[in-house]
Formats: C-alpha cells, structure tokens, sequence
C-alpha cells in the first residue's frame, strides 16, 4: 500500500539506514594504539559491531512492517520495536563521536535522526488509521 503515508515514512527508515552503512556519522581523529600517532576516522554503520547489527535490525524491521499493512496491530508493535532501535543507534553514534579526539559530525549525520523520525511519524498514521477503523466499526 504505497499510497498510505506510514509506508512513505518506513520507506524513508529503510533508506536512511541504508545509506548510513556508506556515510559516515562523524569524522575525527583517534589515537592509534601503543604509539602517540593520530590517525583520522570515519563511524559509519560498520564501524561498530553492535551499530552494524542495530542499523541491519531497523532496516529489516522497517522493510518488513511495510508489507504488514493488514495487521495493524503488529504494525504498531514492530513500529515500536523500530522506534527502540532507532534510538539505540543514535546513542551508539554520539558514543563513538565522543571516543574521537576531534570529532566532528559530517552532514550524515541527519540519517539517523530521520530514521527515528521516520518511524515515529509511521508509528503515528498507523495508530491514526487504527483509531478511524475502530471508529467505523462501532458504526456499523
């Protein structure tokens, strides 16, 4: 259901966690271990072990809820479960940000806050669309 504006907010989940497996989130400089040199970094996705398996969750999650459109129910909860991960993900980000010398965030760094934008905003039509149904219901 293309048409449904919860689909058009998953669908901008699904790509801005995509695309920050390619952009980085900040860049800085680290200090390499045992020797005093610096060495200059980019966190993106990969970077992190638990960031690359949250940011794979939410893109799975997000692609999955799409087609769940039948089930608003479940919808709202794997929208809920996205909306958790989303948050993680962020704070992993401003984690690592913080481990760097002198991080910087790059302009990429709007991804991950538009996918918890993203989700909230799906998790908002899908609870709309279920309160209107419930309405329509008793109507009958």
């Amino acid at each position: 259901m293309i048409q449904r504006q919860q689909t058009l907010w998953l669908i901008l989940a699904t790509v801005a966690a995509a695309l920050t497996f390619k952009f980085p989130f900040a860049t800085g400089e680290e200090i390499v271990k045992n020797t005093t040199m610096k060495q200059l970094v980019e966190t993106t996705a990969a970077n992190n072990f638990f960031t690359l398996i949250l940011t794979i969750a939410a893109t799975i999650i997000s692609t999955i809820t799409i087609f769940m459109f039948k089930d608003r129910s479940m919808q709202i909860k794997l929208c809920l479960l996205g909306l958790l991960i989303a948050i993680g993900i962020l704070t992993l980000y401003i984690l690592e940000m913080n481990k760097l010398i002198s991080g910087t965030p790059a302009i990429w760094a709007l991804l991950p806050a538009l996918v918890v934008i993203g989700y909230f905003m799906a998790f908002r039509n899908i609870r709309k669309d279920q309160k209107l149904v419930k309405s329509l219901d008793k109507l009958r």
